[in-house]
């Protein structure tokens, strides 16, 4: 009997537990989907049957009437906003209501490799992005070109070894090694080889980052249900930790702990470490006449690590990840691949052959075709933001509070046929400046927007674009019997989308093509 009454009691207490919170939108008024006890309204989402991109899509598409939708990750209240307008007001102008990310459900404590500048909220992403953001400036932008040529070099030459053999390349693997290439070696100082290196252990690293696991969905789901019981456990486990550590520390301990006069992004952090503390206006504390308190960080050796670890998975997984799905897009659009080729020809020739940071800006119609490429699929599907202070939602009487998760369903607006006319078609010229002010700016978020816009989108732009420019001036791409029409985003995906079968593409040289890369550097030396 007495068992049977404990039993009782559990489940109860855990229904209790399981359900706290979901009345809040029926109390506001707020159009929201049903909850479920303990996994809310995300219960396909903790049993990896979608990925966050696909059901902050599914929402958006259910309730085509809504300004925003309400939800509740398991018990914490969430909300989908549909409206370019709010969206414009919630990481724009009212930022200072929803400047966390809200990723980490306890925020007390976080694990060491997601003290950076993406993951950090409040005063510790203030003090990072005010330090790291002269690391991005056009001027160290246009110093790290060369050791882009470099690079697209290799992938020119993998392409080409592919192309002689008949044989076909994945697309997301080939773009994923070029960028890693680059990151090893304007981040870290280290020659990846990943391009001609197939057992490359740089690349071997990026792929433990970045290929879902049971282990980090289980952890997420977790996370997210009984979020003070398991908000010790890590989301990227102690061996990635410990190599991420161990890299940095290895680095450093080459150079002295001292910059190396590389310029790389370590070095940068070296310099950060001999300035000492940087010290900011508190985005959360106040003085007693209401006037923010200064604060200061000093960088030591987890926050080195952090903010490379960042560096490096922003730095190559985004941009191989937009590549990819571009060129896929170019293999069914011949014409459209056509006219981007024209561009990059017009281009070298105009310079030679010699592909550099003034070419790549004149390039244009091949940045219409990126931006077309990662307008019908982002790299990251979704933008999230958490409320900090009381707020009330423009036009309505609706009050939020601090805790309630935010999701600007990127993918969704941007594939939305009241923005983009006929959105499943490729069509680059909608990026033309005629075109562009015609629309609202907040429909078109693939690098966000505000105080918290993706620190590297320029950096990534460039990579991105180059890393095109030097596959499209001398190869034609198409598909294969193998290649998926229609990519299928991997429902394991956490921030970036993974593809579900690569993207197998079969590369051509081109007969008839401008000056080549090879060409130039033979008629220079």
């Amino acid at each position: 009997m007495i068992v049977i009454a404990l039993i009782i009691i559990f489940v109860v207490s855990l229904y209790l537990y399981g359900t706290r919170n979901h009345t809040y939108w029926l109390e506001r008024g707020v159009v929201h989907e049903a909850p479920l006890p303990l996994f809310g309204t995300e219960m396909s989402r903790f049993l990896m049957k979608r990925s966050m991109a696909q059901f902050a899509a599914d929402v958006y598409c259910n309730h085509p009437k809504e300004r925003f939708v309400g939800g509740y990750r398991a018990c914490t209240p969430t909300l989908v906003i549909r409206d370019p307008d709010l969206v414009k007001r919630i990481i724009v102008t009212d930022f200072k209501h929803f400047y966390a990310r809200g990723f980490t459900p306890a925020h007390k404590w976080m694990e060491p490799l997601l003290r950076n500048l993406f993951f950090a909220d409040g005063d510790l992403w203030r003090l990072l992005r005010q330090r790291m953001t002269p690391a991005f400036t056009s001027g160290k932008l246009k110093a790290m070109f060369p050791l882009i040529v470099e690079r697209a070099e290799r992938l020119q030459a993998r392409t080409l070894a592919a192309a002689a053999a008949g044989r076909t390349l994945d697309a997301r693997d080939l773009m994923a090694r070029y960028t890693t290439d680059f990151i090893g070696a304007c981040g870290f100082g280290l020659d990846a080889d990943s391009l001609n290196d197939d057992d490359s252990e740089f690349r071997k690293l990026g792929a433990k980052i970045l290929n879902p696991t049971l282990q980090r969905a289980v952890v997420s789901v977790f996370k997210s249900i009984f979020p003070s019981v398991f908000k010790y456990n890590k989301f990227l486990g102690q061996e990635l930790e410990d190599d991420i550590l161990s890299l940095t520390k290895q680095i450093r301990e080459q150079r002295g702990y001292k910059p190396s006069g590389r310029n790389d992004f370590i070095d940068f952090l070296l310099e950060w470490q001999q300035k000492g503390k940087v010290t900011v206006e508190s985005l959360e504390k106040l003085k007693a006449d209401g006037t923010p308190e200064a604060v200061h960080l000093e960088l030591d050796d987890i926050m080195v690590a952090a903010q490379a670890f960042i560096f490096f998975v922003a730095g190559f997984e985004t941009s191989s990840s937009a590549t990819s799905f571009t060129l896929h897009q170019l293999a069914y659009h011949p014409e459209v691949q056509k006219k981007a080729q024209d561009d990059i020809d017009r281009v070298l020739v105009k310079y030679n052959g010699r592909l550099s940071y003034d070419a790549i800006k004149e390039m244009t119609y091949l940045e219409w075709v990126f931006m077309e490429g990662m307008r019908i699929f982002p790299s990251s599907g979704f933008l999230m933001r958490e409320c900090v202070k009381k707020y009330t939602i423009p036009g309505t009487d609706v009050t939020i509070d601090p805790g309630v998760k935010i999701t600007v369903p990127i993918q969704a607006i941007q594939n939305d046929p009241l923005y983009f006319e006929n959105p499943s078609e490729f069509r680059p010229e909608r990026f033309s400046p005629e075109e562009v002010a015609k629309r609202h700016k907040f429909v078109y978020l693939p690098f966000g927007d505000g105080p918290r816009i993706c620190i590297g989108a320029r950096l990534g732009q460039m990579q991105s674009l180059a890393g095109l420019a030097a596959v499209l001036a001398k190869f034609t791409v198409s598909p294969t019997p193998e290649t998926r029409r229609e990519l299928i985003s991997d429902p394991r995906s956490t921030i970036v989308q993974n593809i579900i079968g690569g993207i197998p593409l079969s590369f051509t040289e081109r007969t008839a093509i401008a000056v080549s890369l090879d060409d130039e550097n033979k008629r220079s030396q």
